[in-house]
């Protein structure tokens, strides 16, 4: 046998940048994110609005007029800014990859050209698998606007689509060219969707920082009623966790079959498209969070004082912690999808003690019908645990 064994390393560096009114004239933030690799350059910048975010700020595609007019020597629009919808259903429709790929062509981007997106999670997922996937990948800058994608899904370096019923089946690892998390665009939020992006900051709390689930823990009625300091806190943490699995956890693509980040997304990924989401992503998360941590529980992994902690948490900041679609016998297909998605051993982060998770490749299907039943229970007679 002849094998000539190819090894290729490859270092990344992107900037996440934390702001306020990104878009504001004196405000060079978004200047040194797209002039950190190459400082001279004039960037051609092809800009996609979240239709939400527009509503809300409707100022705001003239407001990125008069900032690339006022700094034409460091970036020039490639179009108008094009404004999208929003929301999980664009990650439902592959028509939109294929024409944000006829736009790229269009305008004649190229692998230096950046492609600027402001938005929610599911806009920043499905552009960024649009642009991973033209020319071999455009340079992607995220401003993501809600509190669960400027915690979570705005750092990482996941894309993707939904496809065959299955949430992102269809995506890349593509990391970003940079990220400015302003926290200006939190102000438009609706309450719904800002507690429910607080479920991602519960679940990074529980399986990596003990001291961050206690903080939110004291500060529940602040994030709950949106006090913006300590959001801000909370997203600033949240992001840093991630960042630093990214970075240190030696399998940042996910070659292997762990997910260690993705407590209670089994379940997640699965009760959204159950509901044809009508849950919001952090509210089927918030959900799913619940339930293995009843799990682990009933299992005899996680001391019944720290289940019932995290459950008065979830309830505390205003997160579900009933949906009939708990109820649906195929809930159980989810542990099937997130074993493929993993490769094909199942994979799933359990609750040893809060801020302490751990892996296990086995999931017994009566424990979790018998934890399904108990958040039954609890959602009718608003009972512990036990």
């Amino acid at each position: 046998m002849d094998t000539h064994r190819q090894k290729i390393s490859v270092s990344y560096e992107y900037p996440v940048i934390f702001t306020t009114d990104v878009f504001a004239l004196d405000n060079t933030d978004l200047l040194s994110a797209l002039s950190h690799r190459e400082p001279h350059r004039r960037h051609r910048v092809f800009v996609l609005v979240d239709q939400a975010v527009s509503a809300a700020w409707p100022s705001l595609v003239n407001d990125i007029h008069r900032y690339a007019d006022s700094h034409r020597d460091h970036l020039q629009l490639a179009r108008a800014p094009m404004v999208m919808p929003g929301g999980e259903s664009v990650k439902n429709d592959a028509a939109l990859v294929a024409g944000l790929h006829a736009d790229f062509n269009a305008v004649s981007m190229d692998r230096h050209s950046c492609v600027l997106v402001v938005g929610g999670g599911s806009l920043l997922d499905m552009a960024g698998y649009a642009a991973a996937t033209a020319h071999r990948g455009l340079r992607l800058i995220r401003v993501p606007t809600t509190v669960l994608a400027q915690n979570d899904a705005g750092v990482s370096v996941k894309n993707g689509i939904n496809a065959f019923g299955k949430k992102n089946f269809l995506g890349t690892f593509s990391p970003p060219f940079a990220v400015l998390n302003d926290r200006r665009f939190l102000d438009s939020l609706s309450r719904r969707d800002r507690i429910a992006g607080l479920a991602e900051a519960v679940k990074a709390a529980l399986i990596r920082d003990a001291q961050l689930f206690h903080w939110m823990v004291d500060w529940a009625r602040a994030l709950e009623s949106g006090d913006p300091e300590p959001l801000a806190h909370v997203i600033r943490r949240c992001a840093d966790i991630h960042l630093d699995h990214i970075a240190q956890s030696g399998d940042p693509f996910e070659a292997g079959s762990g997910r260690p980040l993705d407590f209670g997304h089994w379940a997640a990924h699965k009760l959204e498209a159950l509901t044809q989401f009508r849950l919001r992503h952090g509210e089927a998360v918030a959900l799913g969070v619940a339930l293995d941590t009843l799990y682990s529980v009933h299992a005899g992994f996680l001391p019944l004082q720290a289940g019932e902690a995290t459950l008065a948490l979830l309830k505390d900041l205003g997160l579900p912690l009933w949906d009939e679609a708990l109820a649906n016998p195929d809930l159980l297909d989810g542990l099937t999808e997130f074993r493929e998605h993993l490769g094909g051993e199942l994979t799933v982060t359990l609750l040893q003690d809060i801020g302490k998770g751990f892996e296990v490749h086995a999931i017994h299907e009566d424990l979790v019908r018998q934890s399904i039943a108990q958040l039954h229970r609890r959602s009718l007679a608003h009972s512990s645990i036990v």
